[in-house]
């Protein structure tokens, strides 16, 4: 018999929800097929099976609290069908429910369907013309005793409601009775507007935004670079690079080697304060920014000074793939030192990036435009980028920050740097 633990959440991640199984006690399962997703206030954890065998046991049902290293149920040995109700665990039978219409909130639109959760007692009532509450939600909803009407509309797929909407909505503070009117009454649409709430994910990055303005000195200093050497550098080696090692050369590959060297040289700009310390760090996870259809998240290439060009192009192209399906895991967008974004494949020619907390420096990447240059007293056309660099003044000095954007700009305009390590 084999046991289907609770994985270790991520950082500061110590419970989560059973969202979904997808298999029935007494199905035949295959080993690392996705068998139940976890739900948590940053994304749905997806759990494989760890061997291949029968789902024996379910031992915690859809709507179960669970934290890391606790039991989710069993896999026998074995092939073939087994009855549901000979095998589960007492108190997990779920009620017949009306197949789901589409996907759960944070799967992807292609998730398989699946029949909806058991219902949960209590005034989870539907509002007119919405949809159930996801299991997490419903769960708390009747430990809180407030309805769905209370909630109005959901954050999640379809317009269901959420975990994250019914913590949002209790932590409302009491209104006061003259601010009771514009609660109950938001401004008046004009024609051509439509009011749509924002989603849980937005909240998210919201929120963080704004505590890196409230927490962090950020200031952001700029310089530009000449991309020519990095283009013709690509230019004549991207197929036989592609054709050797499976990948594409694209940029994000020369920006995260130059940043490492530039890390390595002012540690500062890799480190973060924690309370009145300041924690140095002997690797470097590089954070790139990726944009998905739900928003911006930043997964984490880890040990990223110890990657060649390859492992980056994979790795970054990988990430790219999981936000757009929905895929991304917990670890993967945690944990990490630094981060690149690049604002110049939306267009964007310059800006100033905003810190991802508790980092103290993020490098913003900018569109590639053709420029008049002064080259050895000669007007030349060039390709030029604008870099920008936001650091935590309370960490960083503007020397130390000015110093490393330079040795950025230095890696780029002579790669041959990067391979010499110089």
């Amino acid at each position: 018999m084999t046991e289907i633990l609770v994985p270790t959440l991520g950082e500061s991640v110590s419970t989560a929800t059973v969202a979904r199984w997808m298999k029935k006690a007494g199905e035949s399962v295959a080993a690392d097929e996705p068998l139940v997703e976890l739900e948590t206030d940053k994304v749905t954890v997806e759990v494989n099976a760890p061997a291949a065998g029968v789902l024996e046991a379910i031992a915690a049902d859809e709507g179960a609290e669970v934290e890391p290293g606790a039991l989710l149920g069993t896999i026998s040995a074995g092939e073939g069908k087994v009855s549901p109700k000979a095998t589960e665990v007492p108190g997990t039978e779920k009620a017949p429910a009306p197949k789901a219409s589409g996907a759960t909130a944070g799967n992807p639109a292609n998730a398989p369907k699946v029949e909806e959760p058991r219902t949960v007692s209590g005034p989870v009532s539907v509002p007119g013309g919405g949809h159930a509450p996801l299991p997490a939600a419903a769960k708390m909803m009747a430990e809180n005793n407030v309805s769905a009407d209370q909630i109005g509309a959901g954050t999640a797929k379809d317009g269901r409601i959420s975990k994250g909407d019914v913590q949002d909505f209790l932590a409302r503070p009491a209104a006061a009775p003259a601010a009771k009117p514009a609660a109950k009454a938001p401004r008046a649409l004009e024609g051509g507007e439509e009011r749509v709430k924002m989603t849980r994910l937005r909240k998210t990055i919201a929120n963080r935004l704004k505590e890196a303005q409230n927490t962090a000195a950020m200031l952001t200093t700029f310089n530009e670079v000449d991309m020519s050497a990095v283009m013709s550098l690509r230019s004549e080696y991207k197929d036989a690079f592609e054709k050797k090692l499976g990948t594409k050369l694209g940029f994000m590959s020369f920006f995260v080697k130059a940043c490492v060297a530039a890390l390595k040289e002012y540690p500062a700009v890799n480190a973060e304060i924690d309370g009145d310390d300041i924690v140095y760090k002997n690797f470097v996870h590089m954070g790139i920014a990726v944009g998905g259809p739900n928003g911006l998240v930043v997964p984490v290439l880890r040990n990223a000074d110890q990657m060649s060009f390859a492992d980056i192009e994979k790795s970054i192209a990988g990430f790219g793939r999981k936000a757009r399906d929905g895929q991304l895991k917990l670890e993967e967008l945690s944990g990490g030192s630094f981060t690149i974004t690049n604002g110049g494949i939306y267009g964007s020619l310059l800006s100033t990036p905003i810190l991802n907390p508790p980092q103290s420096g993020i490098l913003g990447m900018h569109s590639i435009k053709e420029r008049a240059m002064v080259v050895n007293g000669k007007i030349e056309v060039r390709p030029m980028m604008y870099l920008a660099l936001s650091y935590d003044h309370r960490i960083v000095d503007g020397k130390e920050a000015v110093s490393f954007l330079v040795r950025v700009k230095e890696s780029l305009e002579d790669p041959r740097r990067l391979l010499l390590d110089l």
